[in-house]
């Protein structure tokens, strides 16, 4: 019994160092989430927008006088975009879907450039003979290595086709050449269900979706409109 006394306390003060041992061994903090490398020089790349939108392809009501406006784009970074499903149509972007006019959407851009969200603004005449392509340059910078492009469907009441925040940048180095297939998008800022309806402008305006009627999708699959084709010119 005396050496169990003799004992106890020693066991106890161990048992306390151990207990104090612990609640000072906190875990460590996880790692913050690490930032994507980047490319270290600008670069330069050909944008290529070609229609793959005919009367075989999309049948249902297809215009006799089918064709795209000029497009409008920017390379930016993550603050800004010019358009997001589910997000409203900018002024700019709803005049685009609805008439095919660059502007304000180009006064937007701008306003972007002057903020330090965009880098450079590009744009073309409209294509109206669909063997052609639209055809123009954008430069992207480690800041700003997103692109975004528009151009209407027209004609139409409210549709357009693009892209959004296109990354040019892969594991720290800018991609040779990226293509992608586009679909038709309905801004939300008409209630119009024909290519040629009378305006019947939306208010409040409808979030940006994809366009979902029989217009472009055809046998339950969606139909795109165009390719876009992204070329690296430089370095």
């Amino acid at each position: 019994m005396r050496a169990l006394h003799r004992l106890t306390p020693i066991v106890l003060l161990c048992v306390a160092a151990c207990g104090k041992g612990s609640k000072s061994a906190a875990p460590a903090a996880p790692p913050g989430a690490a930032r994507p490398s980047m490319p270290t020089a600008p670069a330069e790349y050909t944008v290529i927008v070609k229609s793959t939108w005919t009367k075989v392809s999309h049948p249902f009501e297809y215009p006799s006088d089918a064709h795209f406006s000029g497009m409008i784009g920017a390379s930016h970074n993550t603050k800004y975009s010019i358009f997001a499903i589910g997000r409203r149509p900018t002024p700019g972007l709803e005049r685009l879907s609805e008439e095919g006019k660059h502007s304000p959407l180009d006064d937007e851009i701008q306003k972007a450039i002057d903020a330090g969200n965009a880098l450079e603004k590009f744009e073309t005449g409209s294509l109206k003979n669909f063997k052609d392509s639209l055809v123009t340059t954008v430069r992207v910078d480690p800041a700003h290595p997103l692109v975004s492009v528009v151009a209407m469907v027209a004609p139409s009441p409210d549709w357009f086709t693009g892209a959004a925040s296109v990354d040019l940048n892969e594991n720290g180095a800018w991609v040779r050449s990226k293509t992608l297939t586009l679909p038709a998008y309905d801004s939300g800022g008409d209630d119009g269900k024909t290519y040629k309806a009378a305006d019947h402008n939306t208010n409040p305006k409808k979030p940006v979706s994809r366009a979902s009627d029989r217009h472009f999708v055809v046998n339950g699959k969606v139909r795109p409109v165009a390719t876009l084709t992204l070329i690296r010119k430089s370095p």
